[in-house]
């Protein structure tokens, strides 16, 4: 029976007891524990994804203003944004709404000025700039950059390193924002004929005798990058832009006629307009159409009008600068 009182003397070992204790105490705890997270993942309630709702035409067209209003001044932004864009939608596509905002752009009134501005502004941000190019939207900005001449004092152009655009009137930027939108995408014809550089380029203080404007307008150009710089540019890539600064003295004649000469498109501006409708019309039976050749009679043609010009430009062209090839030698 020795075995079993060393049995009862081990199981009343204090250290014995404790350990047991704590074995029983971690288990009864890890149970619970494993017993809470399943409780909790059956009744957690998993997350609902959101729906993907459209607003239909239907919907977006029985709004009314009043509600409209209501939603512009929602604390949520894209609530806002998209009522704004609403109201966007429905001014580019109403023409008596981009009349109205023109012809506010043109008033002597400033405050009404600036606030027509700032719509035109806003609806070149949601797709409303193809709608405003027409003749009638360069005509109303140049007339609003015309009363911005009366609004504030023009300033001095004579320093070349001070970049002073960024201290004009606010609506005087705006109307060059818009015209700067309007000349990327559709040129600069436009503008030249609403008459940009004599009724408010030319206007600017570029100094007083003729030389001192032609060389501050240079210096202006060469130095400085804003919008008038781009604008400018645009227009002087065209033949009767560089016309329109030659005659309002920012460049000089000879300056004007060399950029002519070199400019890609002064041959095509005297081109005559072709109808493109000609061209997919069938032939005309009568008009006799041109023999077939053969082959041989096809190379000797192209051979007969084979020939070299050596010329390096210091004399003018002449017939002993053309080299024929011989026709009795084969190809």
């Amino acid at each position: 029976m020795g075995w079993l009182t060393s049995l009862q003397a081990f199981g009343r070992d204090e250290r014995v007891i404790l350990v047991t204790i704590g074995m029983a105490a971690a288990c009864v705890v890890s149970s619970m524990f494993s017993a809470l997270v399943i409780m909790r993942d059956d009744t957690a309630l998993p997350p609902v994804q959101p729906k993907s709702r459209y607003i239909t035409q239907d919907t977006e067209d029985s709004l009314e203003i009043d509600t409209l209003e209501k939603l512009l001044s929602h604390p949520n932004y894209s609530i806002g944004d998209i009522a704004t864009k609403i109201l966007c939608d429905r001014a580019v596509n109403n023409p008596d709404v981009i009349n109205t905002l023109l012809f506010g752009i043109t008033q002597p009134d400033y405050d009404e000025r600036l606030r027509s501005l700032r719509a035109l502004a806003l609806l070149t941000g949601y797709d409303g700039l193809p709608t405003l190019h027409r003749p009638a939207t360069y005509f109303a900005l140049v007339k609003s950059l015309q009363h911005c001449l009366n609004d504030v004092e023009p300033p001095k152009l004579d320093d070349s390193r001070w970049d002073e655009y960024l201290l004009r009137d606010i609506a005087e930027r705006f109307c060059l924002m818009l015209i700067l939108e309007l000349v990327n995408d559709n040129g600069a014809g436009t503008l030249i004929k609403a008459k940009f550089v004599e009724k408010w380029l030319s206007k600017q203080d570029w100094g007083e005798s003729p030389s001192e404007r032609r060389q501050n307008f240079a210096a202006y150009m060469d130095f400085k990058s804003n919008r008038i710089v781009t604008i400018v540019g645009h227009i002087q890539r065209s033949k009767k832009g560089l016309k329109a600064l030659e005659k309002a003295g920012l460049i000089e004649e000879v300056a004007a006629k060399r950029q002519i000469q070199e400019l890609p498109d002064a041959v095509m501006e005297t081109l005559p307009i072709i109808d493109l409708r000609e061209s997919i019309e069938p032939p005309d039976p009568q008009v006799p159409r041109p023999m077939e050749q053969s082959i041989e009679e096809q190379r000797i043609r192209r051979q007969h009008r084979e020939a070299m010009v050596i010329n390096d430009g210091s004399r003018p062209l002449g017939r002993g600068d053309i080299f024929e090839r011989d026709h009795a030698t084969p190809d």
